[in-house]
């Protein structure tokens, strides 16, 4: 009962009560989830910032972008998670969606990737000419850029426009969505198709990894943060859906954000390189038996 007169320092009261059970569970539940995220994304951030032959591929890029962001989201769940946060409108507590946005900047990153897969094996020769490691890194600057212009202009306009600009972003991400899907299919049928006709190479083997590391990304991501997306829809089209008492309980958004975990784990299991890089560079230090094996 000491816990429930806990605040943050803005005097915000923590997410449940500790009346039953249940508090407690979804207390420790988004404490571990906040810990578990940071320590799973952390690593392949620092891993591939400290080897140089991983920040030179493009892939990479792209992995270092959404681990960044699943880091964020992992230390905004310490808020989100703990204490009695309402995102949206109405908002109570809420950070002016500013940490929810993260999740947007992996959905266009995750989108660029997709594109960028498709033209090193599909277009190799225009690829190597045009699809620069300069500008790769530009496209994924710029998706923290178009996600937090949209964030910080919705903050600054009236409540109405406000609205309208969320809903505009909502109609837009069921465009970006609906791209994902068709590339993902496309990427499956490149992977399973044009690859196999190709001989066998280092490069060759680097392509399939990397389209498969994409492909289980995005339908990972697309299977955890559909629901919340359709709710969503339903709450600002229809009026209906669900509505939860805070971030904390709401299943949706936990959802959407257990991919913070999700994706640096595909990128762990499926590349090979950065998990060598990740036992040399940060576990290896951290318990050197790790480092023998």
């Amino acid at each position: 009962m000491l816990l429930s007169n806990i605040t943050a320092p803005g005097g915000v009261q923590l997410s449940v009560n500790f009346h039953s059970p249940v508090d407690y569970l979804i207390f420790i539940f988004q404490l571990l989830f906040a810990t578990t995220a940071v320590l799973v994304a952390g690593p392949v951030v620092i891993t591939i910032l400290a080897t140089r032959a991983l920040r030179l591929q493009n892939r990479f890029i792209f992995m270092l972008n959404t681990s960044i962001c699943d880091t964020l989201v992992g230390f905004s769940v310490y808020y989100l998670g703990l204490f009695d946060v309402q995102e949206g409108y109405p908002s109570r507590n809420g950070t002016y969606n500013m940490l929810p946005s993260l999740l947007g900047v992996n959905i266009m990153t995750f989108l660029y990737a997709q594109f960028d897969r498709y033209f090193a094996v599909c277009h190799p020769f225009i690829y190597s000419r045009y699809i620069t490691r300069r500008v790769v890194i530009s496209a994924n600057v710029y998706c923290w850029l178009q996600v937090y212009t949209q964030s910080i202009i919705t903050n600054f306009v009236p409540l109405s426009k406000a609205i309208q600009v969320y809903v505009f972003g909502i109609v837009s991400l069921q465009v970006i969505v609906f791209t994902k899907v068709v590339m993902t299919i496309k990427l499956y049928v490149i992977a399973r198709y044009q690859l196999s006709r190709d001989p066998p190479s280092a490069d060759k083997d680097s392509k399939k990894e990397s389209l498969r590391i994409i492909i289980f990304v995005v339908i990972s991501f697309l299977v955890l943060w559909c629901p919340s997306f359709i709710n969503i829809i339903i709450r600002f089209v229809v009026g209906g859906g669900l509505t939860f008492r805070n971030e904390a309980t709401n299943l949706f958004a936990i959802m959407a954000r257990f991919n913070a975990v999700c994706t640096p784990s595909v990128y762990i299991w499926g590349s090979p390189a950065l998990k060598e890089a990740m036992v040399r560079t940060v576990w290896g230090r951290l318990c050197p038996r790790c480092k023998k094996r």
